[in-house]
């Protein structure tokens, strides 16, 4: 087990120093309609990190299951939760979908939706922490609960960052900043930046789905309802601002959309539209969850109330 993660840390280090200058070069012209289906990418850092995560998660799972029985602390659905969240990020990342963004802006939006709605709670779901957390040799894991315990600050960061007001505010701040038009287009010419911009979509993303999904939560899920309907409402508004705008906001667009039969103007309505009723309709499904989940907890601690009550005197 030990030396299978070394092995595994050392190919990584190696993919990176080797491939990373080709994995943040620009990545050439848009494709067009005719070759946008073979425009996948495969960058070698992209893959790595891909690969080198859902090994882990898988070393983790065996290791954990090794000891507690299949499904014993992460459930069989978690896994297939996470492998879900995998391959959205492989279609969201490494289709063709991908080249497309290049192309149109209600492709790059669809792209953004994936990794923010689908992808996000999906791993989340997986409790890749703890799965992470056992793909380690035993002294990697004691060193990260020592490093824990004594790491006062880090553990005031991650409280303060998993408030779900705090959680809603920072997924929230990020979508707005990226789309400003003046950093969306430095992200479009800048591929460091573009995969800044999609890292911190997942990330934050992530953040907002972990505190909503964290075990132990039943009793504030109406918060979290209330936070996934106010997530709605701050995505639909700019996507109407979007739909609705007389101009386009990201020019560099504009050479591109002709050759899909679109003006800028439509590729941009089009995305805001993709950004109000497709991406809130997959809030709505996310707090219809929530209730239902909310709702089950009431009853099954109706149920051990009434089991642990004395019974009626006759």
């Amino acid at each position: 087990m030990t030396r299978s993660f070394r092995r595994a840390a050392t190919l990584a280090a190696l993919v990176f120093a080797v491939y990373a200058p080709a994995a943040l070069a620009h990545t050439g012209p848009a494709p067009t309609p005719n070759s946008v289906w073979s425009s996948w990418s495969f960058e070698p850092l992209l893959l790595a990190v891909l690969v080198l995560a859902g090994w882990s998660y898988a070393v983790g799972v065996r290791v954990l299951w090794s000891r507690a029985g299949a499904g014993g602390g992460i459930e069989r659905w978690r896994v297939a939760c996470f492998a879900a969240g995998m391959l959205a990020l492989v279609i969201a990342l490494i289709s063709p979908l991908d080249g497309l963004s290049a192309a149109l802006f209600s492709a790059h939006m669809a792209q953004h939706m994936l990794l923010i709605l689908v992808a996000a709670p999906l791993l989340m779901l997986g409790a890749p922490g703890t799965a992470l957390l056992w793909a380690l040799p035993l002294v990697g894991r004691r060193g990260v609960g020592r490093w824990w315990k004594q790491s006062r600050w880090a553990r005031a960061l991650w409280h303060a960052c998993t408030r779900l007001g705090a959680a809603w505010a920072i997924a929230a701040a990020a979508l707005w900043a990226w789309h400003a038009p003046a950093l969306y287009q430095a992200a479009l010419k800048s591929e460091p930046l573009h995969v800044l911009e999609h890292a911190s979509f997942l990330l934050t993303s992530c953040l907002f789905w972990w505190t909503l999904l964290r075990r132990g939560t039943h009793g504030r899920m109406g918060a979290g309802i209330v936070a996934v309907f106010a997530m709605a409402l701050q995505g639909g508004a700019l996507g109407a601002l979007l739909t609705f705008s007389a101009a386009p906001w990201y020019p560099a667009y504009a050479a591109n959309t002709a050759a899909y039969g679109l003006s800028p103007l439509d590729d941009q309505q089009l995305a805001g539209l993709i950004m109000w009723i497709p991406a809130g309709a997959g809030y709505l499904l996310a707090a219809c969850g929530l209730f239902l989940a909310w709702l089950s907890a009431v009853e099954a601690e109706d149920r051990r109330r009434e089991a642990g009550a004395a019974p009626f005197p006759r």
